[in-house]
């Protein structure tokens, strides 16, 4: 069922404007009225990164005519491989600014307004106010709820998408429709997995044009709701299997135990980017990689244990680590082959998950073990500069 348009038309379309959206304005759907409401349209993109650039690259294309842009980061090489939006030259740039160089390529015609700061719970109403629409395509829970919670108490819709590996989510959350059918994330996802359960795109990978599938299917939506016609995802989830090829819909319904929204929180804690345990396993146990670099210059015996997963250990490694992946660790499969008699040293890609496994082996009575912050990343940009990154 389609909801009534969010936004009103423009005054007109000059000439130019009426050549370059020719396409829009033959389709009856859309028309003259359509465009001029996209014309008028103020749609607010949070992250210029996977799911960010074909969505701003397909909104500055149809005629969105100011669009927003939160990123506070910049544009890094292993970025290029899905990041439509930014190029080689981008390379150590902020990626809201390449994001308004290729939008401005794209459509002369849009107006770009950049949020060049972290999404925060200080800021995010601020930010939001003026827009008609969010698209949000974060890579994390705590600025997902943090996204949601704010579009609540500011009673606008956004669309949402997800993306890993090969599947892909979208659907549209708006608590105040118009139908009496609003829906937000936390009656899809009440409460945030356990820290560390579902690996981010950092640590599990995406295949690059995914992220072109899902966020033009966010534009889709957007469009849609801008000017009211067909039917969106609201109260309605879409899965897409790249592998499989296939679609799958799963209806979305309201839960009766949600607590109603009253306040923005802090969301880092909500969500835990790691647990308790291992926060506190990791204080006062953490190496430097200088340190660890001083170790095995010092000739120490210890063993030094990479717990990331075997594809990740092909890419690049610490000279002299072992492979046992985290969760042989956590489940105590592992625990046998650590020695007893030597000091035990973890490290992972950046130090979550060697924390999260510093605290199984304190609990299984391996009290001196200690991990590296920063992990195999932090070694290639500190210690050894000729390895890769990922």
């Amino acid at each position: 069922m389609a909801l009534p348009p969010l936004v009103e038309p423009a005054a007109e379309l000059t000439k130019e404007e009426v050549a370059r959206y020719s396409r829009h304005l033959i389709i009856p759907d859309v028309g003259v009225d359509g465009q001029k409401r996209l014309k008028n349209a103020k749609v607010l993109v949070v992250g210029a990164g996977g799911l960010g650039s074909p969505a701003l690259l397909y909104l500055a294309a149809a005629g969105v005519g100011t669009l927003g842009v939160v990123d506070f980061d910049v544009v890094d090489e292993s970025n290029l491989q899905r990041q439509v939006i930014h190029g080689q030259s981008d390379i150590g740039k902020p990626k809201a600014e390449s994001a308004r160089e290729s939008v401005a390529e794209i459509n002369p015609f849009v107006k770009v307004v950049l949020h060049q700061a972290q999404l925060t719970s200080e800021n995010a109403l601020e930010i939001f106010r003026d827009y008609d629409l969010i698209l949000d395509g974060t890579d994390n829970f705590a600025t997902r709820y943090l996204v949601n919670d704010a579009a609540v108490l500011l009673g606008k819709p956004y669309v949402w998408g997800s993306i890993f590996r090969f599947e892909g989510q979208v659907s549209v959350f708006w608590e105040d429709a118009p139908n009496g059918q609003g829906l937000n994330y936390r009656d899809l996802y009440p409460e945030p997995p356990p820290p560390g359960m579902v690996p981010s795109c950092a640590e599990g990978g995406v295949l690059g044009v995914l992220c072109a599938s899902i966020g033009s299917i966010m534009v889709t939506e957007a469009i849609k709701l801008l000017t009211g016609i067909g039917d969106p995802l609201l109260g309605r989830l879409m899965v897409y299997d790249a592998l499989e090829m296939s679609y799958r819909t799963i209806r979305i319904r309201k839960d009766p135990e949600s607590p109603k929204i009253t306040e923005l929180i802090d969301y880092e804690a909500f969500c835990g980017v790691v647990s308790d345990e291992a926060q506190q396993a990791a204080a006062g146990r953490t190496i430097t990689p200088l340190e660890l670099k001083q170790k095995q210059d010092a000739g120490d015996d210890f063993v030094l244990v990479d717990v990331r997963e075997p594809h990740e250990y092909e890419i690049v490694r610490i000279p002299g680590s072992v492979l046992i992946p985290k969760d042989r660790i956590l489940s105590g499969e592992a625990l046998a082959e650590l020695p007893q008699d030597k000091p035990i040293v973890l490290h992972c890609k950046s130090g979550a998950r060697s924390a999260e496994a510093l605290a199984a082996l304190h609990r299984a009575g391996f009290a001196d073990a200690v991990h590296v912050g920063g992990g195999v990343l932090a070694w290639a940009r500190q210690i050894d500069q000729s390895l890769p990154t990922y």
